[in-house]
């Protein structure tokens, strides 16, 4: 266990060294600002963690109450050395510290528990700093523009720090401030963002305002709780939100970390909304990419094995496609057969997939080194998505896996009618689709008629009346 405890501590700092190195080789950052300093502790910390491993679980018992006590502090002490090196090391390294705090389905709790500051509590600009950047860039100081400005930044993140403040025309805005050292690595990501009610006219391409809008944090369950916001609905609007995005538009935010995504109860009419930061992160999908990723989750959805096979292999994953199936469900194999929308994900399963990470990290690193940068991209988004939903508890619900197949439905059947001109062939597909969306609803109405507890007579006759779907 030791050796498997030391193989996750030691992958996890390499894919961070291994973000650097990259983006470095590439030019996203200045060589002066990121160079072998930085590489340097990167490659120091893996040393001194890999070590602890080794020496602190060497001799003592597996299993034994003392071994778990033991590791636990390893563990924390590992995930504390990776925060402060994320920390120093700022940029990229933070947006890598931010996707592992959000893992909590796989990574250890001490891990991720120690990395989640870095969603909202990133390393800040000071003040001087804030007050240079404005200068600059809007010629004027802090106190002609704004009737009060707070010094202490609402949160801050690998790229920038956000202020509250108010205009002399009365508006509360939020005022997002780049890092004085990162704007050759920014610049490309600022030409992306768009945020609604942007005031343009006091915005550059280090200083963003904005509407400045108030919520929790989107894996804060006490905070929904307070305010009386369902999570389960919360859970579901999110899963229908990424699924439109990714199916059906092709257009995908991909940094929902749970700093990025705020909810609240909207002040004019009481619904709970949920609100999407930081628009830095975009990934547009190609047409053939997002017609066979639509097709692979349909197949895994409904279990066809053979199509996942096609799809997976399509996408990249070659030979490795069970491990592939499995990354992207975040399920066992075995229940990937069964169906993941058959049976929700258990504490037992939870586990197992925890526990035997370790065991596959190589096959993992040459799994990602042969599928598109969009698998990538898609990879992160779909990890900080369910870590989302271990924090609210609901990842045993199959419900989102059926929201995906609805979007599915929807992009492949839009997909043939645009490559039609027969109006009798666009029909036969507007039916199809239909008939499908109805055997969705069908199937939902089935597990929850499922869980009610009905006399075992009543689901009996509901399986005979539907057998494809039981």
């Amino acid at each position: 266990m030791a050796r498997k405890a030391f193989k996750l501590a030691s992958w996890t700092s390499m894919a961070l060294a291994a973000s650097g190195i990259y983006l470095y080789s590439n030019k996203y950052l200045d060589p002066n600002d990121f160079g072998a300093v930085r590489v340097g502790r990167a490659v120091a910390t893996t040393a001194v963690i890999s070590y602890d491993y080794l020496t602190s679980l060497r001799s003592v018992p597996y299993g034994s109450e003392e071994y778990l006590k033991l590791r636990s502090k390893v563990h924390l002490r590992s995930a504390r050395r990776l925060c402060e090196l994320c920390c120093a090391n700022r940029g990229t390294f933070i947006k890598v510290g931010q996707h592992l705090g959000s893992l909590d389905y796989l990574l250890p709790e001490e891990y991720t528990s120690t990395l989640k500051v870095l969603h909202s509590q990133a390393p800040q600009s000071s003040m001087q700093e804030v007050r240079q950047v404005i200068r600059e860039d809007l010629g004027k100081e802090i106190h002609d523009l704004f009737t009060s400005f707070d010094d202490t930044p609402l949160g801050a993140a690998s790229l920038a720090q956000v202020h509250k403040a108010v205009l002399r025309d009365g508006r509360t805005v939020a005022v997002k401030v780049q890092h004085p050292k990162v704007q050759a690595q920014s610049s490309k990501d600022m030409l992306l963002m768009e945020v609604p009610r942007i005031y343009w006219e006091l915005s550059t391409k280090r200083v963003l305002l904005m509407e400045f809008v108030d919520g929790g944090q989107v894996n804060d369950r006490d905070y929904m709780e307070r305010n009386k916001i369902d999570v389960n609905e919360i859970s579901r609007h999110l899963g229908k939100m990424y699924s439109e995005m990714i199916f059906v538009n092709g257009f995908v935010h991909c940094d929902p970390h749970p700093g990025n995504v705020l909810v609240r109860k909207h002040p004019g009419t009481g619904k709970a909304e949920i609100i999407l930061l930081d628009h830095g992160l975009y990934q547009v999908l190609t047409e053939e990419f997002r017609l066979d990723y639509c097709h692979l989750w349909q197949s895994l959805i409904w279990t066809d094995m053979k199509q996942v096979q096609e799809y997976s292999q399509r996408l990249g994953a070659g030979n490795l496609y069970p491990l592939f199936a499995c990354m992207l469900t975040a399920r066992s194999w075995d229940s990937v057969n069964r169906g993941i929308s058959q049976a929700p994900v258990t504490e037992t399963e939870d586990t197992e997939i925890r526990n035997n990470a370790a065991n596959y990290l190589p096959q993992i690193s040459q799994l990602l080194n042969h599928v598109p940068r969009q698998m990538l991209l898609i990879f992160k988004t779909n990890d900080l998505l369910r870590g989302i939903e271990a924090a609210l508890g609901t990842r045993a619900s199959a419900s989102s896996f059926l929201n995906m197949s609805r979007c599915c439905i929807r992009a492949l059947a839009e997909h043939e009618k645009k490559n039609t001109c027969s109006f009798l062939r666009r029909t036969q597909i507007s039916c199809c689709e239909t008939f499908s969306l109805w055997q969705i609803s069908l199937h939902e109405l089935m597990l929850r008629v499922k869980g009610l507890r009905l006399p075992s007579w009543a689901v009996a006759l509901l399986c005979w009346l539907f057998p494809a779907l039981h």
